[in-house]
């Protein structure tokens, strides 16, 4: 059997992502891969890579005879309107390296994540449909339909296997917020955990599409498990769970957490949140390969609570040793 590769293994997708591939595959099927000088799962091969290079990509694809590609390196909303110039060249670079290497070597799929920033103004912002208007504001988002159209080329000119999923904002418990314009949900869930204090950088009826990271990971396995026949739907497939503001998130951590208090500074982000749907339509998902969300939105404020409390008693343990 050929190898997984999982690109952008240390993000907040990639570490949960490698995780799961390790119990769906073995561990010595899966290669991880990110920019660092060393990767987040030590039992796992790690690879140095940026993925810009494209001649450093084909040689770590040939040397551990990689079959499938996860592509998750990214730059991410708010850190691509600070520097436009890196994430186009991160976003559109990296993917096309990935597409040719897979082309070239006839690998058997391809993932790679598109996003709701693919969306924009002239959505519904409403049960944003699977095929509607999309004129995305940001670089991030630019980015991310240039992709969908870039898959969708490659898909149809090469006979390739591309899946692809447009990921709400993802709350995750095992990696610090990367830069996200839905970021500020995690930082209310570690502010909380922490008895920190909070301010928002959206404001408090901002509605936005999230999910939780361990949704997020088993609709990716479950697309790329999904018999090809069956998959329908050309380019990246929407995908939802619940939709909430920072109030209401606000008020849920309150009720386990009552000394939990939020303040609201609306930064340059909001004009990035205000242009994204309050929810979205992902009956083609559920029609096609069965998707649905595991976790409530009260589910997982307990969830990420614990892990975060957990995390938090850890890190006392080693300052105390």
């Amino acid at each position: 059997m050929k190898k997984v590769l999982v690109i952008g293994a240390n993000g907040q997708i990639g570490t949960e992502l490698a995780a799961a591939l390790v119990k769906l595959h073995g561990a010595g099927q899966v290669v991880t891969s990110d920019i660092q000088p060393a990767g987040k799962h030590p039992e796992l091969t790690y690879e140095t890579l940026d993925v810009t290079d494209a001649k450093r990509l084909a040689e770590v694809v040939g040397r551990h005879d990689i079959g499938e590609i996860y592509h998750l390196a990214a730059a991410l909303s708010a850190k691509g309107e600070e520097h436009p110039e890196w994430a186009w060249n991160l976003n559109m670079t990296g993917l096309l390296n990935v597409l040719e290497v897979a082309r070239q070597v006839k690998l058997s799929k391809v993932f790679w994540p598109s996003s709701i920033a693919a969306f924009g103004p002239s959505t519904p912002r409403d049960n944003a449909p699977q095929i509607g208007p999309m004129d995305p504001k940001t670089v991030y988002g630019i980015s991310k339909l240039a992709g969908e159209h870039w898959c969708t080329w490659y898909a149809e000119k090469y006979g390739m296997d591309i899946r692809s999923l447009r990921y709400p904002g993802l709350i995750s418990y095992s990696a610090e917020p990367g830069g996200g314009t839905t970021d500020y949900a995690i930082q209310a869930l570690f502010s909380a955990a922490d008895g920190s204090a909070f301010t928002s950088f959206l404001g408090e009826e901002s509605t936005l599409p999230m999910m939780y990271m361990d949704d997020a990971v088993r609709a990716t396995i479950e697309l790329m498990s999904a018999p090809k026949e069956n998959l329908k739907t050309a380019g990246s497939y929407n995908l939802a769970a619940w939709s909430f503001s920072p109030r209401e998130l606000v008020a849920i951590i309150q009720q386990r957490v009552p000394a939990f208090q939020a303040a609201y500074k609306p930064d340059f982000r909001q004009a990035i949140a205000d242009a994204w749907p309050r929810s979205i339509d992902d009956s083609s998902a559920r029609a096609e390969w069965a998707w649905r969300p595991a976790y409530s939105l009260s589910e997982m404020v307990d969830d990420m609570l614990t892990h975060l409390a957990g995390r938090k008693a850890v890190r006392q343990e080693k300052q105390v040793a």
